[in-house]
Parts: structure tokens; C-alpha cells; sequence
């Protein structure tokens, strides 16, 4: 018997993960985006990313019509950013700055809060529950020395820079 739908967001939401906003264009030429958690490297070879939409989202048709999007990857300062795009607000791009993607599609590009960016052809996808799996293959990018933004135990976090002794002998598990 599977876990409930509650206890499986208990155990995902329970380590750090990555945040990102998931940018595209609609068929009527809007923008359109939503702030994600699932975004992971699939290949180098091609460059291949996937990223998991809910059925039931709004980018999620502006994402199948012009075959491309934009995984913004935030940095710390993009806190208020996630908050913007996980909720349903229509002025969501009047409340950040963005330039459009050359390569996908003009999916925006959130400038000013991305630790990186790819952008991204949709190559493939798989329906997975409640969910669409997305395949896109990145053809264009681009990292910024910033901190990255981090998620879990539901609060935000700044990427924690401490430093590891070496050579102390400990083991994980001892």
C-alpha cells in the first residue's frame, strides 16, 4: 500500500532542494510560470534536463504549444520570486524583471535573481500520475556567481558556506 499523498510531501519536503522557476510562452503570447523543486540533469550528451508540471497547471499547456521553457535556477535573493510564481496571480512577470529567451520560444529569463539559466526544446514527455515529465534539451545557458537558493522543511535557506576539515577520520555511519 503506497503512502498518502502526505506523507510522501513529509518525505520530499523534508531535505533541501534546489528552487526554480519554470518560464514559457503561451499560444495567446503571454508568459507564463510557476516556481519548481523538480528540475534534474538526465544527460551531457545530449544536454538533456527534465522538469515534473503538474497536470493542472497554467504553464503546463504554454510549455506543450511553443516546445520550450526557461528552468530559471535561483539564487538567494530570488526568495520573494518563488513565493511570487508558486502562487496564481496573473501579474506575476509585472512584479520581476526578464528579458526573453532567443531559444526558447521567448520564454523569460528572470535577469536579475538567477544563480543560472537553461533554456530548453521539449524533446519529451511522459505522464506520471498527477504529473507530466518533461524532457528538454538545453540549448542555451548561462551561470552567475551568485549563492544558490535552496528549499526544504518548508522555509528557504541561502546555500550554507562552511568549511569541512579533512582528514579527521570520522566516517559517515560511525
Amino acid at each position: 500500500m503506497p503512502v498518502s499523498p502526505e506523507s510522501f510531501r513529509e518525505l520530499f519536503g523534508s531535505f533541501p532542494a534546489q528552487v526554480a522557476i519554470i518560464t514559457a510562452v503561451g499560444a495567446d503570447g503571454r508568459p507564463r510560470g510557476f516556481t519548481c523543486t523538480t528540475t534534474c540533469a538526465v544527460s551531457a550528451a545530449p544536454p538533456l534536463l527534465l522538469i515534473c508540471v503538474d497536470e493542472n497547471s497554467q504553464t503546463l499547456p504554454a510549455i506543450l504549444a511553443g516546445r520550450g521553457f526557461v528552468a530559471n535556477v535561483l539564487a538567494a535573493p530570488g526568495e520573494e520570486a518563488s513565493r511570487i510564481f508558486a502562487g496564481k496571480a496573473g501579474d506575476k512577470f509585472d512584479r520581476v524583471a526578464w528579458e526573453p529567451s532567443r531559444r526558447a520560444g521567448g520564454a523569460p529569463i528572470l535577469t536579475d535573481v538567477v544563480l543560472a539559466y537553461a533554456e530548453c526544446r521539449v524533446v519529451q514527455t511522459v505522464t506520471a500520475g498527477d504529473h507530466r515529465i518533461i524532457v528538454g534539451e538545453v540549448e542555451g545557458s548561462a551561470v552567475f556567481p551568485r549563492e544558490p537558493l535552496l528549499y526544504g522543511k518548508g522555509e528557504y535557506h541561502a546555500w550554507p558556506v562552511v568549511p569541512v576539515a579533512v582528514g579527521t577520520g570520522a566516517r559517515a555511519g560511525a
